[in-house]
C-alpha cells in the first residue's frame, strides 16, 4: 500500500473506515482479493512473488495493512518480506499490541515499513524507522503513505481532508471512497525528498498513480460496522489505469 486513509471510532455507524491504494510495479505477479486456501479465515489479495499481502482481514474482525518506507531508488534488500508481517498477524490469535511488540525485536530484518494492525477493540501502529515503539492509534482520522503515520505529505493531507469531508457530511459510501482514491492530480508544492528525484516525487504524488511501469494496482475499502458486519471491496486496475474489476465481500450480520 502506498496510501491509506482511516477513520477510527470517528463515526456513529462505523468503528473503522479504511480506504487505500496499493502502488506497485505492474510486472509483479499478484492475486486478486479472495479467501486463502491454507488459511480460509483470511480474506486478502496476495503477492505471488513472496506470498504475503499488503492488506487483509478475517471474519473475526482482525485486519492489517503494511506500507513501504521510501528510501531512495535502490534500497538494500532485506532478508524478510514485509508482506509476511500482515499475513502472520491475520493468521494469529494474539492481540494487536502483543503482535507488534513481538515483531519489534526482529524489525531490522525487514525493509523499511509502517504497519497498522487491529481488531474490533484496538488499533495499533509500528514502523521500523523513526525510533518509536509500537503505539495505539488515537480515535480520529489518520493517513499514511511511504513514511510515518500522518507525515504531512500532500497526498496524505489530501486523503485526510477528503475523508473528514465525507465524515462531516455523513456521505460514507463505497462510491465516494473510491472516488477519493481515484484522484490523479499531482501535487505542485510541499513534496518530500525521499531520494528519488523531484520529477518522480511529483509523478507519484497523486492519490492514484498512473504509470506504465509502476502505479496503482488496486484500491481497497474496509468498513467495520458497530453492529458487527464487515464490508470489503477491492477494485483492480491495469497499467493504463483502466478498471479491470471490483470484488465485494460482506461478513457478519447487517
Amino acid at each position: 500500500m502506498c496510501l491509506l486513509a482511516l477513520a477510527w471510532k470517528a463515526h456513529p455507524r462505523y468503528t473503522l473506515i479504511l480506504a487505500g491504494n496499493r502502488d506497485e510495479r505492474h510486472a509483479r505477479a499478484t492475486a486478486a482479493a479472495g479467501f486463502w486456501d491454507e488459511a480460509p479465515e483470511v480474506l486478502a489479495g496476495r503477492d505471488l512473488e513472496a506470498g504475503g499481502t499488503w492488506l487483509g482481514l478475517t471474519a473475526a474482525g482482525r485486519y492489517a495493512v503494511v506500507t513501504n518506507y521510501r528510501e531512495g531508488l535502490n534500497p538494500a534488500k532485506a532478508p524478510r518480506s514485509r508482506g509476511a508481517l500482515t499475513a502472520d498477524f491475520l493468521k494469529s490469535k494474539i492481540t494487536p499490541e502483543a503482535y507488534l511488540h513481538q515483531i519489534q525485536s526482529a524489525a531490522g530484518q525487514y525493509g523499511g515499513f509502517s504497519l497498522v494492525v487491529g481488531d474490533r477493540d484496538s488499533l495499533w501502529y509500528f514502523a521500523n524507522r523513526g525510533g518509536a515503539a509500537p503505539a495505539p492509534i488515537a480515535p480520529g482520522v489518520h493517513a499514511l503513505s511511504n513514511h510515518l503515520l500522518d507525515t504531512p505529505w500532500p497526498k496524505v493531507q489530501a486523503a485526510k481532508s477528503g475523508l473528514k469531508l465525507l465524515l462531516d457530511t455523513d456521505t460514507i459510501t463505497s462510491d465516494a471512497l473510491f472516488r477519493m482514491l481515484a484522484d490523479r492530480t499531482p501535487a505542485d508544492h510541499g513534496l518530500p525528498d525521499t531520494g528519488i528525484g523531484a520529477d518522480l516525487e511529483r509523478r507519484i504524488s497523486s492519490a492514484f498513480v498512473q504509470d506504465p511501469v509502476y502505479g496503482t494496482r488496486c484500491s481497497t475499502l474496509l468498513l467495520m460496522e458497530e453492529r458487527g458486519s464487515l464490508r470489503f471491496a477491492e477494485r483492480r486496475f491495469d497499467a493504463a489505469g483502466t478498471e479491470l474489476e471490483t470484488r465485494q465481500f460482506q461478513m457478519g450480520d447487517g
